[in-house]
């Protein structure tokens, strides 16, 4: 084999090696769901990116040219694509866990199985199969590999099971062992559609007032993220244990009760997100409330009564506690807030509960559904013992939560609106609202829409629309998944097209900005898409 062939063969094995880094990055985007990871492998499946593959792996096994013209065509376009794999900037990078270790070696290894079997083969004959030489057959199959790369990822996830399923039982029952080792610890659990982070974080803030304090952190809200809060950071002298508990299918709050065993718990909202696995607001509705279901006899539930899903479900079997926002849902919530004021430096509010329980509050946040976030942490501060003044200090010194509704301004006199994370229909409706008492300049609003939302996709994004057309001045509508029916419902307003900007990525979206923004402009980002949507 000369030096020529084996560059060739090298560039195209680092080309496929590269093509399996980014689908286990993607599968790690779906959190190691193959059944979410195929979801989004079927809108991908007819990407450019993929489609050159294909053309490559045609001009080999074609005459179209002389087999080592087309065999340095692919290696020039094989660099190229590595070149622009190296340039290309994620949102989230992958991380490089373990279990992303073990999956990437498996993959690699079932790859070289077949790149090193073929070259064997093709050493010791000059013509294989139909004809085509060995250096055909060789980088062809790498081509193949790196066309289907997807399908030898999700192969050594299917190896791996096993293995993982073994790992996993391990590490929980290390973490119930640990926990069962803490008879005192107070196990609050915050589960909701939207809302539990930023209600964990505030609880957190207030119950660090008194208390030795623990919280699941950033989005560890998963099994393998409460065990791995558990094992790696509890200690003995914690008091409290604040525990999110996400969701994308029934069972999945259930599995995190049963392992943690809480006694107190918030369910923030219950809302159209994950419908796609869901399937059903009833389905949504039922496992959410099996944090209600879980507790003891001598617990307590504390439930948004804001929410249709959240006030229609009845609790027999503990205490239910039920605050409000919304006045409408005043009476039959048993805490509700009153004299909502907002101004440049926050939001004053008042907590009216039992027995004319009167707490007023002022913080730095701002919306409605920081509010909302705040009274379920307020409640359970109060049943844990702690005194108002100790509450209202830490309510007022409470931050802003990254890419929750956060604000900042920039030297340039722009104000910032930070909702990029996880945007859904109600917080997306209040953030809005937000934007609109921002009057001093145009009110801009950046956004790729709503995603996960199953059968009302196209229905909510467009009504995301209409509510853009209402509160903002300037829309920049970003990528290609949610355009079509926000655009639809910016249009059914009467909004000026000239203030409507379609582009194809956020970094387009800035260039944007860049040249349309003046002093005293405020620009709100609502949500920011992972790199497994366009």
């Amino acid at each position: 084999m000369n030096v020529y062939l084996i560059v060739i063969y090298v560039i195209c094995g680092i080309y496929m090696t590269l093509n399996f880094k980014h689908d286990i990055h993607m599968l790690q985007q779906n959190s190691y769901r193959l059944d979410r990871y195929w979801r989004y492998l079927k809108n991908d499946m007819g990407s450019t990116w993929r489609l050159v593959d294909v053309a490559m792996l045609f001009l080999v096994f074609s005459n179209l040219l002389d087999l080592r013209l087309s065999l340095l065509v692919v290696a020039m376009v094989c660099v190229t694509k590595v070149l622009l794999i190296f340039r290309k900037k994620f949102k989230k990078p992958l991380v490089f866990t373990k279990r992303v270790w073990r999956i990437y070696s498996v993959t690699v290894v079932l790859a070289l199985a077949v790149y090193i079997g073929v070259i064997a083969v093709s050493s010791s004959a000059s013509r294989l199969w139909g004809g085509y030489s060995a250096p055909a057959v060789s980088v062809g199959i790498l081509l193949l590999l790196s066309v289907f790369s997807w399908a030898v990822v999700m192969l050594a996830v299917v190896i791996l099971k096993p293995v993982e399923a073994m790992i996993n039982r391990r590490y929980r029952n290390e973490a119930v062992a640990i926990l069962k080792s803490m008879p005192d610890l107070t196990v609050v659990g915050i589960t909701g559609s939207y809302g539990k982070t930023s209600t964990k974080h505030y609880l957190e803030r207030i119950l660090s007032e008194n208390f030795e304090v623990l919280m699941t952190p950033g989005s560890f809200n998963t099994p393998m993220g409460v065990i791995r809060t558990v094992r790696e950071m509890m200690k003995p002298y914690h008091t409290v244990f604040i525990c999110e508990m996400g969701a994308k299918q029934k069972g999945d709050v259930k599995e995190i009760c049963d392992m943690v065993n809480p006694k107190m718990g918030i369910i923030t909202a219950v809302g159209p997100m994950h419908l796609e696995s869901f399937k059903s607001m009833e389905n949504v509705q039922s496992t959410k409330f099996e944090l209600a279901d879980a507790l003891p006899s001598d617990g307590l539930i504390v439930v948004n009564n804001d929410f249709e899903y959240c006030a229609s479900r009845s609790v027999g079997n503990v205490e239910c506690l039920r605050y409000s926002v919304e006045l409408e849902n005043k009476k039959e919530s048993d805490y509700h807030a009153e004299n909502i004021k907002y101004s440049p430096e926050g939001t004053s509010f008042t907590v009216k509960g039992p027995d004319g329980f009167e707490l007023a509050l002022t913080t730095r946040l701002v919306g409605a559904c920081n509010i909302s976030n705040l009274m379920g942490a307020v409640i359970i501060a109060l049943r844990l013992g702690m005194p108002a003044g100790s509450i209202a200090r830490a309510v007022a010194r409470i931050e802003q939560v990254e890419h929750r509704l956060s604000i900042k301004r920039t030297p340039g006199n722009v104000t910032v609106i930070d909702d990029a994370f996880n945007s859904n229909p109600s917080g997306s409706r209040m953030a809005l609202e937000v934007l609109s008492e921002f009057r001093n300049g145009r009110r801009i609003v950046v956004t790729p829409g709503m995603i996960e939302l199953g059968d009302r996709q196209a229905e909510l994004n467009e009504e995301f629309g209409r509510h853009i057309a209402r509160n903002s001045d300037i829309a920049v509508v970003v990528g290609q998944y949610n355009r079509e029916s926000i655009v639809k419902g910016i249009k059914e307003e009467g909004f000026d097209l000239e203030n409507l900007y379609e582009v194809a990525s956020f970094n387009e979206a800035q260039s944007v900005l860049a040249g349309i923004m003046k002093s005293g402009d405020t620009v709100l980002y609502e949500n920011d898409l992972p790199d497994s949507f366009k």
